[in-house]
């Protein structure tokens, strides 16, 4: 009756240990799936900052078409798109609701190039050296971005990456934490066996190598639990929250869910090997302590 009451606490720790890796996995999970999307939503609000560049009446479409293809040879450029004044000019009257041409009896609207910027190239200091390169252009009569919302955009995007590299390290810390104190615990009952196997001339090796093996099954175990618990996460917001389908990578999110199986296997491993070596370094008398 005791043995088998002994098999069935050693079955429940094992249970255990997969339940509490597979949430801190899983919490790591979403950490890294918020990485991921962080990412790829500052570099779309980047590549969405552009500049237009207006045209003097005086410039032909030879000129324009040159310039144009400049623009769109340049490494600055992601996208690059003619405006002429008659279409500005029926944009401008939707928005205002009222023809202004038949007010002001002549189209005042110049043409334009809009352009929008690679992510690496949204700052404003490379911004003002393409506004000056441009401006030396004769037919260029004025090159326009808004500097004040590219400065916010990158200030508010270091401040978030420098969140979310406080908060992953934090959380890592106490994902460890939190797996070796399990890990430990569930060898704890085996301490004595540890030390009587030293004992009577086992190798260190011999003795940690079931453990670390039985810390990788968890972690593998743990790991693809924790995956597909992502994989439901991610299937339930994409239902409320249907824009995040446009950001994400299948490649990326492979990588993260292999990523989670790693990580579950290499901290089981290692919490394996760090409790077993604890308890056969340990002093036999201290042992009941």
């Amino acid at each position: 009756m005791s043995e088998n009451l002994a098999r069935k606490r050693l079955r429940t720790s094992g249970v255990t240990v997969i339940i509490s890796l597979s949430l801190v996995l899983f919490m790591l999970g979403i950490l890294g799936l918020v990485i991921i999307n962080a990412s790829k939503l500052s570099t779309h609000f980047r590549e969405n900052v552009g500049f237009q560049v207006f045209l003097k009446d005086t410039a032909t479409s030879a000129q324009t078409d040159l310039l144009m293809q400049e623009i769109n040879d340049a490494r600055f450029s992601k996208k690059v798109t003619f405006v002429s004044k008659e279409e500005a000019a029926v944009s401008l009257k939707e928005d205002l609701g009222e023809d202004f041409i038949s007010l002001m009896g002549s189209n005042p609207l110049l043409n334009s190039i809009n352009i929008k910027l690679n992510a690496e190239y949204a700052q404003s200091d490379t911004l003002a050296i393409i506004e000056k390169a441009l401006m030396k252009k004769p037919f260029v009569k004025e090159v326009v971005y808004q500097k004040i919302m590219i400065d916010r955009l990158n200030k508010n995007t270091r401040a978030v990456a420098l969140f979310i590299l406080i908060f992953s390290t934090a959380l890592l810390v106490v994902a460890i934490a939190l797996i070796n104190n399990t890990i430990r615990l569930s060898i704890y009952s085996k301490r004595f066996l540890i030390r009587t196997m030293y004992l009577v001339g086992a190798t260190k090796g011999f003795i940690s190598k079931p453990f670390i093996l039985k810390g990788c099954r968890q972690g593998v175990i743990a790991g693809v639990v924790a995956g597909l618990l992502l994989g439901l996460f991610l299937t339930i917001s994409l239902k409320y929250i249907p824009d995040l389908l446009a950001f994400q990578d299948e490649n990326l999110l492979v990588m993260l869910f292999g990523g989670m199986i790693v990580t579950g296997i290499v901290i089981s491993a290692l919490s394996a090997l760090f409790a077993v070596s604890r308890y056969l370094n340990l002093k036999t008398s201290d042992l009941y302590f």
